[in-house]
């Protein structure tokens, strides 16, 4: 099986939350992208907290619009055995070294996992002595919840952390 390298962390001096995901899906990898998957909620439910539309903007918009309001995002894993995009197929995972990231992230207040696969590894991130939240998975593998739903759910997570608008 190939061993696959996830993509580096979006984070600055400025991040106040950090979305971390489990590992990106074969489009997000083919792309060089988070959440590049179409199909994937993650950029349209950003769009509906900050009032854009993230969905016609393109990447580097993205994610100079999630720097502007202090969203870091990075997954669980550095690296894994993986065929296909489910976290099921994620086999042999490595973790991302978590312990830099308070020097890295100064104004880290806040730490979500996207999914239950990423929250499987909250007693890694809890360490930090941050808040962490358990959010929906904006895979297209979760229709179980509502677009309603999960943008409630990231909504009440967002507002806490102090990320639900610019500068908030």
């Amino acid at each position: 099986m190939v061993r696959l390298v996830g993509l580096a962390p979006m984070v600055d001096i400025n991040t106040r939350m950090l979305v971390l995901g489990s590992f990106p899906s074969v489009a997000s990898l083919r792309a060089q992208q988070y959440y590049g998957h179409p199909q994937n909620q993650f950029w349209k439910i950003l769009g509906s907290l900050w009032s854009q539309d993230l969905m016609a903007c393109s990447y580097a918009e993205r994610i100079a619009s999630a720097r502007v309001h202090g969203l870091g995002i990075w997954d669980v894993y550095a690296a894994c055995e993986r065929v296909g995009s489910l976290d099921t197929a994620i086999r042999a995972g490595e973790l991302n070294d978590f312990a830099g990231l308070r020097q890295r992230c100064p104004q880290l207040q806040a730490i979500a996992h996207n999914g239950g696969e990423s929250f499987k590894h909250a007693r890694h991130t809890a360490v930090l002595g941050l808040p962490v939240h358990k959010l929906p998975s904006t895979s297209p593998a979760n229709a179980s919840w509502s677009f309603e739903r999960k943008l409630q759910a990231w909504r009440n997570a967002f507002e806490a952390a102090g990320v639900a608008a610019p500068n908030a």
